[in-house]
């Protein structure tokens, strides 16, 4: 029988990162001189990948009067940008959310593998698992280079847990924005909603259970496999 496998979203998930994207998305915007925006509004472009996020950035900025300015950026090259403001800042402010490494712990323990599923270019995922000492918890990270296709596209979620050595109906996804509940909605696999995470509440309609806290994870993981 396979090993039960708990595939963890990162963002609003396993990390509080909403300070340095924030952070990196106001600077990537001020290098081209267009209006900022506040930690609120980077909170709802959060969860889809960096292309989406620095897309939104611009879009946002555009809609403060700066149409023209964005119009004349190429977006590849805006999406670079961005990743050489964040990488270099990805931990400075971000921090695991609370009962992060105890519930990882006490899964270990517990039997489960794990991984994570993360749209996320995968060194940027690697490199903040590393920094918090939490690398050698996971048996693998996928990331949104990692494969074919991102989430909410099921392929991705398909492809960390094959590359974790086990199949969906051992699976559970645990994730706070709709591209984690789609995708484990099209891999098979059960949904654990984090609600302490960014996104909306009515998002838990489209998992199988919820936890409002990391420390719960480890419980509602396990029955939704019982």
């Amino acid at each position: 029988m396979k090993q039960k496998l708990a595939v963890f979203d990162m963002d609003g998930t396993l990390l509080d990162s909403l300070p340095d994207l924030a952070e990196s998305g106001c600077a990537l915007l001020a290098s081209y001189n267009l209006p900022s925006v506040t930690d609120t509004q980077v909170r709802g472009m959060i969860g889809n990948g960096v292309p989406l996020l620095v897309e939104r950035l611009l879009a946002a900025a555009a809609a403060q009067g700066a149409k023209q300015q964005v119009e004349q950026i190429d977006h590849a090259e805006a999406c670079h940008r961005f990743m050489a403001l964040y990488t270099p800042r990805a931990t400075q402010l971000s921090r695991l959310f609370p009962g992060t490494e105890e519930a990882l712990h006490t899964m270990r323990a517990q039997g489960w593998r794990l991984a994570v599923c993360t749209n996320k270019p995968e060194v940027a995922a690697l490199a903040i698992l590393e920094r918090f000492n939490l690398f050698p918890l996971f048996a693998c990270v996928g990331g949104g280079d990692s494969f074919v296709a991102r989430k909410p596209d099921p392929r991705h979620l398909l492809g960390t847990i094959e590359k974790a050595q086990s199949v969906p109906e051992h699976t559970v996804m645990i994730g706070d924005m709709a591209p984690d509940l789609l995708a484990a909605q099209g891999a098979g696999c059960p949904a654990l909603f984090a609600a302490w995470g960014y996104g909306d509440p009515n998002l838990a309609d489209l998992a199988q259970a919820q936890a409002v806290s990391m420390a719960e994870v480890p419980d509602c993981a396990a029955r939704l496999l019982a």
